[in-house]
């Protein structure tokens, strides 16, 4: 698939405790083991080429200078204190270890998507943001980043293809009304699958649309009732999306993809694609808990 992005809004900076000015590239250099180059408008960047998996792309063995590059940007903020952008190239295996390592070190992820078809092994982008009182914080989150991608690396030199654990037998018998009870809303069966709804609203063309043109966040259930795996997506505003994010992660489901389906709705929503496998009743929860933070997030709409 071929997805349209946009780049997520950063939040407000805060006040820092640095004093404006140029930033020193020394500082970055050590803090991420990777030498730091300054740009003529005073941004301190730092590079990482993926030259450690071959990637073919439409039958092209794609050399690393042609999109292959991680990359991380540092830029003091006038008021004080510094912002961080950047990309990170990862394959599937990479994926939550990376996302894992940016959490625990306060970086926002803003998008994660692909930027190839007919890439071989699959190639996906995690792009990465920041604001903190010092660059040597930011940049020690894009190491452990790029430590936790050279770990599973270490283990598997070619990506897996696969998560751990084992495949549910698809008999599409489920505990409904336990599932309903956790997540507070009424299931539908198709064939197998057991699906929730839940409907979020915006305007474009100074008309106001919901669900039924795709603006909703949803969980679909695949397996039986003791084990089962579930996809889906939630849309979000802005203000919901790290803590959204956080949620899944705290409770073991992944996030496959974060990225924008439609251009120009008031407020802006942001769509983030999900998998799980396990228990039902453990990934409804974790599913609920992340519905509940998003109420939370003070821009729910």
């Amino acid at each position: 698939m071929i997805f349209i992005i946009t780049a997520l809004l950063m939040q407000a900076p805060v006040a820092f405790a640095d004093a404006p000015g140029s930033l020193d590239p020394k500082v970055i250099s050590k803090a991420t083991d990777t030498q730091a180059t300054v740009k003529p408008d005073g941004v301190v960047r730092i590079g990482w080429q993926r030259e450690d998996v071959p990637v073919m792309v439409d039958g092209v063995k794609l050399p690393t200078p042609a999109g292959l590059g991680s990359w991380a940007a540092f830029k003091a903020v006038p008021e004080g204190g510094v912002m961080l952008m950047g990309d990170t190239v990862v394959f599937e295996d990479e994926i939550t270890p990376a996302m894992d390592a940016a959490f625990a070190h306060g970086l926002e992820i803003t998008a994660l998507h692909n930027h190839f078809i007919f890439d071989r092994p699959p190639v996906y982008f995690m792009h990465i943001g920041g604001h903190g009182e010092n660059a040597e914080k930011l940049a020690e989150g894009v190491k452990a980043m790029w430590d936790a991608i050279k770990k599973v690396r270490e283990k598997h030199a070619t990506p897996v293809e696969r998560f751990p654990g084992s495949v549910p037998e698809i008999t599409g018998e489920y505990d409904t009304a336990s599932l309903e009870t956790i997540l507070g809303v009424e299931g539908s069966l198709n064939g197998q699958v057991l699906k929730f709804t839940f409907g979020r609203s915006a305007t474009m063309h100074g008309t106001e649309f919901g669900a039924s043109m795709g603006l909703a966040t949803w969980a679909a259930f695949t397996g039986n009732k003791d084990h089962a795996v579930v996809d889906g997506d939630f849309a979000m505003t802005a203000g919901e999306v790290q803590p959204v994010m956080n949620a899944l992660r705290d409770a073991g489901i992944h996030i496959v993809a974060l990225h924008n389906h439609m251009i120009g709705e008031t407020p802006p929503y942001y769509f983030l694609h999900y998998w799980g496998n396990g228990d039902p009743e453990v990934l409804a929860r974790g599913l609920h808990a992340a519905l509940e933070v998003q109420k939370n997030a003070g821009t729910s709409h």
